[in-house]
């Protein structure tokens, strides 16, 4: 057997594809923790018990390697969407799941705030390069329109309200609670991730959504 068929067995495949995701799990902390700059691939390569020339086999660059955690952080978001199932709710209780939902995953995965934060430091220019961009944008507003289709003809929702402002409602809060959580503490001495105030704020979200929604209904 060659060395080019053997790479192509299945067992090699999965090998492979252990390898990739133990890099992209490792260049995650690393980016999100020290920023796109500070990153160091041979800290990546050290704590993967890999080499430099590997990591760039597989991402052929720095930057490669940053958009990968980029392209799978914000795919993660987009498949819970998704998935998510609320076509058997009503809208109100639709909309307050998707808004639940983002709440659970910012709040679960800092991470993925820190990257969208520095990312916006460097004015999206990693992002806008990426092949699967606009597989990042629909996912995130097919569901949200769905639901608001549904509440318009029922009579419930405003009409002058699209996906992507809902969306921005959403994001804007989820964000904000967890990329300024320490700033926050230390000018007003309140922990936004203090599990005792968790059901509050998670709650808040869902009732900001709601009665903007519903807002000036008929008159629109």
């Amino acid at each position: 057997m060659t060395a080019a068929s053997a790479s192509g067995t299945p067992e090699r495949r999965r090998d492979a594809e252990r390898t990739r995701a133990e890099l992209l799990d490792v260049a995650t902390e690393e980016f999100a923790e020290r920023g796109y700059t500070g990153a160091r691939v041979d800290e990546i390569a050290e704590r993967t018990h890999t080499t430099k020339r590997m990591i760039y086999y597989y991402f052929e660059s720095k930057r490669g390697l940053y958009l990968a955690v980029l392209e799978r952080a914000y795919a993660g978001i987009r498949a819970l969407e998704q998935q998510l199932d609320v076509d058997h709710l009503n809208p109100a209780r639709a909309m307050r799941a998707l808004a639940e939902l983002t709440f659970d995953h910012h709040e679960a995965h800092p991470a993925f705030v820190r990257l969208v934060s520095i990312e916006n430091i460097h004015h999206a220019e990693h992002l806008r390069t990426s092949p699967i961009l606009p597989g990042l944008a629909a996912p995130a507003t097919d569901v949200l329109e769905r639901i608001l289709e549904r509440g318009r003809a029922s009579g419930l929702f405003r009409r002058d309200v699209d996906g992507l402002d809902v969306h921005m409602v959403i994001s804007a809060f989820c964000i904000f609670r967890t990329a300024n959580r320490h700033t926050f503490a230390a000018v007003f001495d309140r922990d936004l991730l203090d599990p005792a105030r968790r059901q509050h704020y998670r709650r808040m979200l869902g009732d900001l959504v709601l009665e903007y929604l519903t807002a000036h209904v008929g008159r629109d």
